[in-house]
């Protein structure tokens, strides 16, 4: 599985693969590129394991604070392209996924080190307090 995610340095469109041993970077400047994936049940554990941390979205189309915070989750992609894989879960269809981590709210954001999970954020945070989570929790003492 593949997705085409523009460069934000020099607007070429790269295929990103949903796996990869490194971090996806631009064919033509070799800038990081957003890493965003659409994961289920069936390949969660496989796309968790990554050599960086990566952001786990649980959410779902019906829930209206989900949708406020998407664009967000988004953007600090792709201003920790380099730093940071973002893997989107539709509770709806991965309900064991969200009983397996406990999601009792949504949207909430789990971030995972080495396929464990080490922090959690329940709730739509504005962009720049979920911006500043992420940045707290990627440069602390256990990153």
């Amino acid at each position: 599985m593949t997705a085409t995610v523009a460069c934000s340095a020099c607007g070429t469109r790269n295929r990103v693969p949903a796996t990869a041993s490194g971090t996806p970077r631009c064919a033509k400047c070799k800038a990081p590129l957003a890493w965003i994936v659409e994961a289920g049940e069936g390949d969660f554990d496989e796309l968790v394991q990554a050599k960086i941390p990566v952001l786990v979205d649980f959410w779902a189309p019906w829930c209206g604070p989900c949708r406020v915070v998407s664009p967000a989750v988004e953007h600090a992609a792709v201003e920790l392209a380099g730093r940071l894989k973002v893997l989107k879960i539709n509770v709806d269809d991965a309900p064991l996924l969200a009983s397996r981590y406990d999601i009792q709210g949504i949207p909430t954001l789990l971030l995972f080190r080495s396929g464990q999970p080490a922090a959690r954020q329940v709730g739509a945070l504005p962009g720049h307090a979920l911006l500043g989570w992420l940045r707290s929790e990627l440069t602390g003492p256990t990153a």
